[in-house]
C-alpha cells in the first residue's frame, strides 16, 4: 500500500475510538484529514469538535462538523492526532505542521489521546525528525545558543522569504542533531527555556494508543 493508502486506513480505523454524542479532538495534518473526511460520515452523532488548527476548522466546517472554542470545552473524551515521530512507550514529536501548542492544549483536555500514523514514524529514540519548537520571535537567538550548547542544529521556520508565523503569532525553531533518550526530562526541561511557547516533545501528552498503518493492516499498540 502507498502512505497515502496507509493513511486514510488509520484514519478510518480512529472512528471507533468516537464517542457517539460526544465532541471529538481533532489534531492537524496530512493524517488527520483521512480522519476528518471519514468523521464526516458519522457527523449526525456526534456533538462535534474542538479542533487544534486553523486548516482543520476550516475543513471540519467544510464538511458540516460543528466546532466548538476550546474555552467553553471542559473535557474531551478523545483526541485523534497524528505525530512526525512515535517511539516504543508512545512518546511523539510533532509540530511539522506547525499547530504544536494548540494540539498540546486539545491533547491536555482529552481522557485518550489515539495516534494515528503510517509506520515509517515508528522509531526507537525520539530526534531523528527535526524538532519543532514553537517560540517568541525576541528569544530565538537564544534559545537557538541554548540548544548549540547541547549538540542541536537551529533553523527557523519559513514560509517564501520571510519566517512562517503560528496560529498564535509566533515563531518556529526546527532542530535537529539530537538523541532524546529521557522524553519527559527533556520536556520539562525545554519548557523552561524563557521565551519557550511550546516544544515539539509530547512526553506529558502522551499517545495512550498508536494506529499504525502497516502493510499487513492497522497494528494498535498500547502504552
Amino acid at each position: 500500500m502507498t502512505q497515502d493508502e496507509l493513511k486514510t486506513l488509520v484514519g478510518q480505523a480512529a472512528l471507533r475510538y468516537v464517542e457517539p454524542g460526544s465532541i471529538v479532538g481533532v489534531g492537524t495534518g496530512s493524517t488527520v484529514n483521512k480522519f476528518i473526511e471519514a468523521l464526516a460520515g458519522m457527523k449526525g452523532q456526534i456533538a462535534g469538535a474542538v479542533s487544534s488548527s486553523v486548516a482543520s476548522t476550516e475543513r471540519l466546517h467544510a464538511l458540516g462538523i460543528k466546532v466548538f472554542d476550546a474555552s467553553g470545552v471542559d473535557d474531551l473524551a478523545v483526541y485523534i492526532d497524528g505525530a512526525d515521530e512515535i517511539d516504543h512507550a508512545g512518546y511523539m514529536i510533532k509540530g511539522g505542521g506547525a499547530a504544536l501548542t494548540r494540539e498540546k492544549i486539545v491533547a491536555a483536555m482529552s481522557r485518550k489521546f489515539v495516534c494515528i500514523a503510517d509506520d515509517s514514524k515508528l522509531v526507537r529514540t525520539l530526534g531523528a525528525f527535526a524538532l519543532p519548537v514553537e517560540v517568541i520571535p525576541m528569544a530565538a537567538r537564544r534559545i537557538t545558543r541554548q540548544f548549540a550548547a547541547i549538540g542541536g542544529v537551529v533553523s527557523l521556520r519559513m514560509k517564501g522569504d520571510t519566517p512562517l508565523v503560528t496560529d498564535n503569532g509566533q515563531h518556529i525553531l526546527d532542530v535537529t542533531g539530537l538523541k532524546i533518550t529521557d522524553p519527559l526530562g527533556f520536556e520539562s526541561a525545554v519548557n523552561q527555556w524563557p521565551g519557550v511557547v511550546t516544544v515539539g516533545v509530547f512526553a506529558h501528552q502522551k499517545a495512550n494508543v498508536c494506529l499504525l498503518g502497516t502493510a499487513a493492516g492497522v497494528k494498535t499498540m498500547a502504552f
